[in-house]
């Protein structure tokens, strides 16, 4: 298992969710997470009150677990990502720098070798919709789409699991980093929006499996 290159106690428990090593429901003590990160328990800490505090955990007793997404809470969390990405692409289509944009297309055109490693290209996917953040111009926008996505690792799977979801995916990656080289901010906004819906859509239609699955 891939662990938190991080030195800071709050960054290294969020990236370790991030990185599925805590998993919704899973239980976080300090005493353990104090000898994994190799810190002290004042910082893991404080750490996790600034965590439960952005409702990133929850409590069960005494503990406190990764907190997980119900419907509601994911249907609601993909409406405002649907906006803010689609805002960014815009922003980013009217600011990126020429070299912005490079990098976006050259991120498009490496992540298409990872198409048959889900979990690669899940990170792989973060980054570059990150760069589409940076590249906004707009520090209160990626603030926002930073809690989002910090959110978003509440989600037990990826999306990008799905079958043939991978390479659709990068396609619609492509779409996106087109419409910004050509500056049309409409085109830009449209192409993220609708790719966060199809995201959306196929998050639906694993959980439905999964319910299923489950009977």
């Amino acid at each position: 298992m891939q662990k938190p290159q991080n030195t800071d106690a709050y960054s290294m428990i969020l990236e370790a969710i991030d990185l599925g090593i805590y998993r919704p429901g899973s239980r976080l003590v300090e005493s353990e997470l104090a000898e994994r990160f190799g810190v002290s328990r004042t910082p893991i800490r404080e750490a996790l009150q600034r965590l439960e505090t952005q409702s990133l955990l929850a409590r069960d007793g005494r503990s406190l677990i990764v907190a997980s997404l119900d419907h509601n809470q994911m249907a609601e969390l993909y409406v405002v990502r649907r906006e803010l990405e689609g805002l960014a692409a815009r922003l980013a289509a009217q600011h990126a720098t020429p070299e912005e944009v490079r990098i976006l297309r050259e991120m498009v055109e490496a992540d298409n070798a990872l198409i048959d490693d889900p979990v690669a290209l899940a990170r792989a996917n973060r980054r570059f919709h990150k760069q589409v953040h940076l590249a906004s111009h707009n520090r209160y926008l990626v603030q926002q789409l930073d809690l989002v996505h910090r959110t978003m690792a509440l989600m037990a799977t990826t999306s990008l699991a799905a079958q043939g979801r991978g390479a659709i995916a990068q396609a619609e990656h492509d779409g996106i980093v087109r419409a910004i080289e050509e500056k049309n901010e409409e085109a830009a906004y449209v192409a993220l929006r609708d790719h966060i819906s199809v995201a959306f859509i196929t998050r639906l239609k694993q959980d439905a499996k999964r319910r299923e699955e489950e009977v």
